[in-house]
């Protein structure tokens, strides 16, 4: 059942809350003919959702003070809040299909959180579930042997599939397998100066190999970090 929240409990039944599981707050009003139609639809929608997701409701009438904070003007108005803050929201009476692709979107699918949770058997029930995960496909690929993962990556696409990939290809060789060592004890910048120093002297699908694995690290560190900032320089300058 909905919780029916007020300006004096919103702060514990939806901004902390949020914090453990979504919150998806319901403003209406006994007036709006509109919010009597959406009302039954997200409760049954939230409901099969077997407590992934919480349903609280705020008559915005009873309760003028949260209604102006989060800029309530029409109703029926939908916000869904996550670590204490609006992460979605819509406004009107939406059909079943609507609302249950809305929620979708907030709530993680069995595959997306057996995917976070991680190991073998959660991973293979991933893509048991969903063939076509990349991030699923990369996660265990990085526990399988050899030849499995390379049959798991083959039709991937994506930077760290590829780069992931590529690292499989390269790693027969000695000097780039200490390369790609150093990069898991976390010497990322001289294992990637080892991987960029072979570009110019490679050629065909070495080069290509060598370009997808440093893109693939420099995926994983991110745009700001000050090491993936640098190789991006010097990849630039091998390759051109």
């Amino acid at each position: 059942m909905p919780i029916d929240a007020t300006d004096t409990t919103f702060e514990q039944e939806v901004i902390k809350r949020s914090y453990e599981k979504p919150v998806v707050v319901d403003f209406w009003a006994e007036w709006c003919g509109p919010c009597r139609m959406l009302g039954p639809v997200i409760e049954k929608a939230v409901e099969d959702r077997d407590g992934a997701v919480e349903l609280v409701k705020v008559d915005t009438d009873a309760n003028p003070r949260v209604s102006q904070a989060f800029g309530i003007q029409s109703i029926p108005a939908v916000k869904a809040f996550k670590d204490g803050k609006v992460v979605e929201e819509f406004v009107g009476a939406l059909p079943p299909a609507q609302v249950n692709r809305w929620l979708d979107g907030l709530v993680p699918s069995e595959a997306e959180a057996l995917v976070a949770e991680g190991g073998e058997a959660n991973l293979r029930r991933a893509l048991e579930l969903e063939p076509s995960r990349i991030d699923a496909k990369v996660a265990l690929a990085r526990l399988v042997p050899r030849e499995e993962a390379l049959e798991l990556l083959g039709n991937a696409t994506g930077f760290a599939a590829e780069g992931l990939l590529a690292r499989l290809r390269l790693e027969d060789d000695p000097n780039l397998a200490e390369a790609f060592a150093q990069i898991d004890r976390g010497e990322v910048e001289p294992g990637l100066d080892t991987l960029i120093a072979a570009i110019p002297d490679s050629t065909g699908e070495q080069r290509e190999d060598l370009r997808r694995a440093v893109v693939g690290v420099l995926d994983e560190l991110g745009v700001e970090h000050p090491v993936a900032r640098e190789a991006r320089r010097k990849l630039a300058s091998a390759l051109y």
